[in-house]
This record gives structure tokens, sequence and C-alpha cells, in this order.
């Protein structure tokens, strides 16, 4: 698609659009509309969420469907524009973005418009680390979606109801409801296949390793990035090649593979940040430090849980901040550092934990807590001890 798509911008560049009127190409202002948001949503799956020539496409599509009265594909340029504050802005920005969209979606009445729109609003909220809200956003989108099963008047990265599903069950991962969290999964992977939607499966397979990664479960973890980078691989997903093999570093660094590990989670990460994509990097630079720790290379392992506390601190992505503070207190303690900082991170973890719901990470920061004051109470005086990760 985007091979013959290219050859409607001038000297093949994304970011130049031929004009409308051009005799040698006939395009009305409805063909214009029509080009550039089929070459926007390919390149979204292509190069990934955060490309910045996706978003320049769908800047233009917004402008120029206000003329055409295209209200389905205002709906499809609104999403790239959320898909894009999302990935590379402000979450604050995104969860605007999101709420343009269930706007645009409640006006035009259509039930696979919203549950696009509620798709987008419980992914925003996830990472904002409102898991209670981000649950119930998610539940309506699969609801509305079950209720009407209706073709989408125009056409997604991936399917919106696979993605509510899998936040769904993130969402409930932190909530400590096991059961139904690991239903929401499986559906999620089930429909994406039923769907035939390569998108939304390298999405949903990818998801359940994260899922696994937060139980603790390697072995499902490597099964899960080992299907998401054959799968991305054989149908050429470039993006979800790259944080697949993020993933699989942390498996094999954990299993003991650590100079192989890190080097796919160093690598993963730099092809990730290319375009400019940040929603993933705190959790990723999680993986690292986790990784860096198994190695033994604990100094290195608190550089990077720093960087991601301050890049979290930044976009306002708070998913994963319970967990970052609890590294850093882990890390804290085997470099031998003073108390007040250990126990100053151990306690930001819990009450983060605890203000969003997380009864999961705040359970496993209690519990890692508790292991700190018993080591350092046989500790003897020694200096600096080496706590488990989980």
């Amino acid at each position: 698609m985007l091979t013959v798509l290219v050859h409607f911008f001038e000297s093949l560049r994304w970011d130049s659009p031929l004009e409308i009127g051009r005799e040698e190409q006939s395009l009305t202002a409805d063909d214009h509309v029509f080009i550039l948001a089929e070459a926007a949503i390919n390149l979204t799956v292509t190069r990934g969420m955060g490309a910045p020539e996706a978003r320049n496409c769908y800047e233009r599509v917004e402008s120029l469907c206000r003329s055409v009265n295209r209200p389905a594909l205002l709906y499809s340029a609104l999403i790239g524009k959320w898909r894009y504050c999302l990935t590379n802005d402000k979450l604050t920005t995104a969860i605007q973005a999101a709420k343009q969209v269930y706007s645009v979606a409640h006006e035009q009445n259509d039930a696979a418009l919203m549950t696009g729109a509620y798709n987008a609003l419980a992914c925003t909220t996830y990472f904002l680390g409102d898991f209670e809200r981000a649950r119930q956003y998610a539940m309506h989108g699969a609801q509305i979606w079950r209720s009407a099963v209706v073709q989408s008047p125009v056409q997604e990265v991936d399917a919106p109801v696979v993605s509510c599903l899998f936040h769904k069950s993130l969402s409930e991962w932190h909530l400590e409801e096991v059961t139904s969290c690991h239903e929401a999964m499986a559906e999620a992977i089930s429909l994406a296949k039923e769907l035939n939607d390569l998108g939304a499966l390298a999405n949903a397979i990818f998801n359940s390793g994260v899922l696994a990664h937060y139980e603790r479960d390697v072995s499902q973890v490597e099964r899960s990035t080992s299907d998401v980078i054959e799968l991305s691989t054989r149908h050429n997903l470039p993006f979800w090649l790259t944080i697949g093999s993020i993933l699989r570093g942390w498996v094999r660094a954990v299993s003991g593979d650590t100079v192989e590990g890190i080097s796919w989670i160093e690598q993963g990460i730099e092809d990730y940040r290319a375009p400019g994509s940040m929603l993933g990097l705190p959790y990723f630079l999680a993986l690292k430090a986790e990784a860096l720790f198994a190695a033994n290379r604990s100094s290195e392992a608190l550089a990077a849980v720093e960087e991601a506390e301050a890049v979290a601190q930044n976009r306002k992505a708070r998913s994963w901040s319970a967990e970052l503070h609890r590294l850093r207190a882990v890390f804290l303690t085997a470099i031998g550092a003073d108390d007040v900082q250990i126990e100053a991170s151990f306690c930001a973890a819990i009450r983060i934990a605890k203000d969003q719901k997380s009864v999961s990470l705040e359970k496993r920061t209690e519990a890692t807590y508790a292991e700190y004051h018993r080591q350092k109470a046989s500790a003897s005086g020694e200096h600096g001890f080496r706590l488990p990760l989980c």
C-alpha cells in the first residue's frame, strides 16, 4: 500500500502531499483526504504509533475533513492524533485528545467508533495510573462491540475491542483480580485471531508477555516474545519486533545470559526511541535495570531506574511508578546507600500503589520492604546486602 501511495507525494516524501487539483493527478478534495488517511494508517502500522510522518498525514486529514464533511475520517484523524500524543507527548495532552475522539464518536452514534473512543480513554487512563477507571472504560468498549458487532466505517490500526480487552486484563492484574485478568487476555488473543487482524494480534501477544512479566512467569514471557517476534518477522511489523526483542532480552538476562540479554534490551530501546517514541520507555528502562541488577551491575541499574523515573514524571506516565520506586529501593540497598533514601523509596512505592489501588504492587512492595528489614536485622552492621527483585 505504501509503495503505491507514496507516488501521490512530492519527491516520494511523506511530508509533501501533492496539491489538490493538479491536472496530472485529477485529485478531488475527497480523493485527497482518502489518500492521506490511507497513508497515515499504513505508516502507523509499519513504523509505529509515534511515526512523525503519520502524524503529518493525520493533521492534514483533520483540517480537510471539515470542508468535505467526512465525520468518519475526522474520527480516524483524531484517533491518529491521539495515538501520536499518547506515544510522544505528555499523557495529560493525550487524555484531551482521547476526549475529542469520544466527542466525535458520540455525535455519530456509531458503535464501532464508540468502541474506539472507549479504547482511547482506557489506554490513556491506564498509563496515567488510574487502573479502576481504565478497566471501566475498557469494559464499556468491549460491551458496546459485543452488543453490535458491526463493521467499522473506518480502517483501524488494530481492532479497538482487542485493545480494550488486554487493557482490562492489565488493569485487573493491578487490582488483583487474577481470574478475570487471565480470561480477558486470552479473549483478546483469541478475538484478534478470529478477526484475522495481525496488528491487534501482535499487540495482544506482546501484552500477554507484559502480563507474564508482571507475574514473574519467565517461561510464559519467553513463549509470548517468541510468538510476537516470529509474527513480526513473517509479516514485516518492525515496531512489534523491536519491543518484542526488549522483552526477550529481559528473559535472557534473568535466565543467566546477561550479556546477550542486556545487548538486546539496549538495542531495542535505541530503536524504539529513534522516531521519538516515549510511552513504553519507563517500563523498558525498568526491564533494563532488572537485567543490569541480574548482572551484578547495581549502580548502573540504579541509573537506569532513575532515568525511567525522570521520563515518567515528565510525561505524567504513572502506570509503573510504584514499581520504579520499589526497584530503586532494591538497588540502593545493594550499593549500601543511606537508610533514609532506602526507606523513602519504599514508602513512596507503597503510597503510590495505594493511591492507584494497585493491590498487586502494594503487596509486592510490602513483601520486599519486610525482607529488607529482616536482612538488615541479621546483617550485623554489614554495608549493603542484596534483596530479591520480587
